[in-house]
């Protein structure tokens, strides 16, 4: 059975792949999806989710229970108006080239005992394009503000591709994992023979659940220079505003307490900023997935349970599982009296 639907056959040339999944600080994903809207990237393609995504639960809509639709995982292209002119970057037999691009962009992680087959089928699909370079994108949790700017670094397939990105004064990462698919899927690529280079955008530890257009920001203008390309920030350089309006009101409200005056802050105020912020800080689908799946491991099998905890610190989501989490060692305990 065909995995790939394919609504349209362009000409590409020589085009790089960019793929991302929601992640820590939707970095990745929301990165990709600003490159499909700016550059008005053209969908082609689809990857059909049934053989890599299960449901978990129905969904509730004014009043009434229906299934939730299945994620959408869909590659763009966009045509590079100067790609038969002098690039940025060199191509693989060193000329100076520029490249159309192909964007994958996925609603969601899929279940990861499937990744071999899932990772190989968008790659075979992008070889038949003529592709032979990857990016991808992912969050880089660090000690810093919220108010500081946010960094990039980089890792490459190779030792090349790190010497040619030194240029562009991005961070080396010299050691450490880029979990789930966001770092998963360029492991695959250089296993089938594609170069591959993931531009990380720091965020505060503190808010690894919340969306970051300031790091997607930085990511982002570090693609541009490298692939010399040109597209309007406006819209995430407002959103990075109001985010950031919106945390500093928070954490002011959270240190004075209810009973203080906080400048022009009211009540309705407050519930505005704790209601937006819990929207953004709520876990990827994905990630609400690998936890129930190891919480049913965990109930069979206790010695499960030191995954699904570093899993839950991961995310800084274990005091909202912690009961369950606990319960484990109770149900394990009961078994064995």
């Amino acid at each position: 059975m065909e995995r790939i639907k394919i609504f349209k056959r362009p000409k590409l040339k020589s085009p790089y792949l960019i793929v991302a999944w929601p992640g820590m600080g939707e970095v990745a994903y929301k990165s990709a999806a600003y490159l499909v809207e700016k550059l008005k990237a053209e969908k082609f393609a689809s990857l059909l989710p049934e053989d890599f995504f299960y449901l978990t639960g129905s969904v509730i809509e004014k009043g009434l229970l229906t299934l939730p639709e299945m994620p959408a995982s869909n590659f763009y292209y966009w045509k590079n108006p100067g790609a038969r002119t002098q690039g940025a970057l060199k191509d693989f037999l060193g000329k100076p080239a520029k490249n159309d691009l192909i964007i994958f962009l996925s609603d969601a992680q899929p279940d990861l005992s499937k990744a071999d087959t899932y990772c190989k089928e968008i790659i075979s699909f992008a070889k038949a394009q003529g592709v032979k370079l990857v990016f991808g994108f992912a969050a880089m949790p660090q000690p810093i503000d919220h108010l500081q700017p946010a960094g990039v670094w980089f890792t490459a397939t190779t030792p090349e591709l790190n010497n040619n990105l030194k240029k562009y004064n991005l961070k080396l990462m010299p050691e450490g994992q880029i979990s789930g698919m966001n770092g998963l899927f360029l492991g695959f690529a250089k296993k089938e023979g594609l170069k591959g280079i993931c531009l990380l955008g720091e965020i505060p530890l503190y808010t690894i659940q919340i969306e970051n257009p300031k790091a997607v920001h930085s990511v982002l203008e570090a693609l541009t220079k490298i692939l010399n390309l040109k597209i309007d920030f406006g819209d995430l350089i407002e959103r990075e505003r109001i985010l950031e309006e919106e945390i500093n009101q928070l954490m002011d409200y959270l240190k004075l307490g209810p009973q203080v005056q906080v400048g022009p802050i009211q009540e309705e105020d407050i519930e505005r900023i704790k209601k937006s912020l819990s929207e953004l800080s709520k876990l990827p689908i994905s990630v609400k997935e690998k936890i129930e799946k190891l919480f049913a491991q965990a109930k069979s099998d206790i010695s499960k349970a030191k995954e699904l905890k570093a899993e839950l610190d991961r995310w800084s989501a274990y005091k909202e599982y912690e009961d369950r989490f606990l319960d484990l060692f109770k149900k394990a305990k009961d078994k064995d009296n």
